[in-house]
């Protein structure tokens, strides 16, 4: 039989009208949030919009909780659903929500603020990053939240840690490689040996930067194939970056010349050459200025070196291709010969 409570109202009226209550402010904090969510989209600061984001659904929900918990107080139930009524049932739904609204803030703090400044980079490996921080975060505060619920429902949680353990020294060992890999791209996005689009040499290849990814570094080699080097690997090895600290490359020429050759004159028709082909093609400067080399005494031929500059390191076969040219014509002009090698052989009868 029920029994009477305040003003003779009975205890399951009277959690129906407490009921009623909260639905009604639950109702109303529903609007003000979506008012106060309106409001945010129209600052310029994206900080509000992220409180609100957090703590607005937790909060409406925590109203229907806290109404929840105090019908359950006045109303009469039976003995035997009286233990719902232990406070500890109530801190495990505050700890969810907890949860819940730091996971939620978290997340989209990382989300507005990590990937604007990793929109300001070239790479992609920061916004990989990123989105590893935003999953690896919010599983944390849920893995937490979890161990703190069994805790509370006393429930031996020592089982779920050494289990845990022995899974994450199982995954560590599985994953070596892949974490070997995974630092060394996070190294290469703080260090910054290169960039997208640099021209970088690793071993033996020579190629374009075209992805920095959180497991390896892809370049395009000059002849148009795409290699793939683990960013350990690269940690482990000499890069060189033709692309820094310009775009400028030198470009050497050797040039041979007969014995009998006028040094001089050579040296002045490579000079006038260089000179001319500054003037000619855009990707040739003039600053710094050619440099002839007289380097050697060569088994067939006296070894000149030409050095000139271009502007744009993807331009050094060009480059060459142009002063050669040049070389070959002008050398004919002035009656300069290019041995061939020979050999004098003297018998003996």
């Amino acid at each position: 039989m029920a029994t009477e409570t305040i003003f003779g109202i009975s205890g399951n009226l009277l959690a129906v009208i407490v009921s009623i209550t909260g639905l009604v402010i639950a109702l109303a904090m529903y609007g003000i949030v979506g008012w106060l969510r309106h409001k945010a989209q129209q600052t310029e600061s994206q900080l509000d919009d992220i409180i609100i984001a957090a703590f607005g659904t937790p909060a409406v929900i925590a109203v229907l909780v806290i109404t929840f918990f105090l019908s359950l107080q006045v109303a009469d139930l039976p003995a035997e659903f009286q233990f719902v009524l232990d406070s500890k049932y109530v801190n495990v739904i505050w700890i969810i929500l907890g949860a819940w609204v730091i996971s939620t803030f978290i997340y989209t703090l990382i989300e507005t603020y990590g990937h604007r400044l990793a929109a300001g980079t070239k790479t992609d490996l920061d916004d990989r990053l990123i989105t590893l921080a935003q999953v690896a975060s919010k599983y944390v505060i849920w893995f937490a939240a979890f161990l703190l619920i069994l805790y509370l429902l006393e429930i031996d949680i020592t089982p779920f840690l050494a289990g845990a353990g022995i899974a994450g020294i199982a995954l560590a060992l599985a994953a070596q490689d892949f974490l070997s890999n995974f630092f060394g791209g996070a190294i290469i996005a703080v260090d910054k040996p290169f960039k997208i689009n640099d021209r970088i040499m690793i071993d033996q290849y020579i190629g374009d930067v075209i992805c920095v990814g959180a497991r390896s570094t892809r370049i395009k080699t000059l002849d148009n194939q795409i290699v793939t080097f683990p960013n350990k690997k690269i940690m482990d090895s000499y890069v060189i970056n033709y692309a820094q600290p310009d775009m400028r490359m030198k470009v050497r020429v050797n040039v041979g010349v007969s014995y009998g050759s006028d040094i001089e004159k050579v040296r002045q028709v490579l000079m006038e050459i260089a000179k001319e082909a500054s003037r000619i093609y855009p990707f040739i400067t003039e600053d710094p200025e050619p440099i002839v080399y007289f380097l050697e005494f060569g088994a067939s031929s006296l070894n000149f070196q030409l050095v000139v500059w271009t502007n744009d390191f993807s331009m050094t076969w060009e480059t060459k291709d142009a002063i050669n040219t040049r070389i070959a014509k002008r050398f004919a002009e002035e009656g300069i010969q290019i041995p061939f090698p020979q050999m004098d052989v003297h018998m003996r009868t």
